[in-house]
C-alpha cells in the first residue's frame, strides 16, 4: 500500500481535528470527512485509538 501522508503529518491531522472539535475525532466521522487521513493512520497504528493516543501525546 502506498502512503499519501507522513507519520508526523498523520499525526499532526488528528491533533488538528482534536482542537477543531474539542473532542477525539470518532473514527466514522474520520472515516467519512478524511478518508486519506483514516487510511494512513491506519497503516503507521495498529488501531485508529492507538493514532488518537499518540496524537495527544506528541
Amino acid at each position: 500500500m502506498e502512503t499519501s501522508m507522513s507519520v508526523e503529518e498523520v499525526l499532526t491531522g488528528i491533533s488538528e481535528l482534536l482542537e477543531k472539535e474539542g473532542q477525539p475525532p470518532r473514527k466514522k466521522q474520520v472515516k467519512k470527512s478524511n478518508p486519506d487521513l483514516m487510511k494512513n493512520a491506519l497503516y503507521y497504528f495498529p488501531s485508529w485509538e492507538n493514532a488518537v493516543e499518540q496524537s495527544i501525546g506528541s
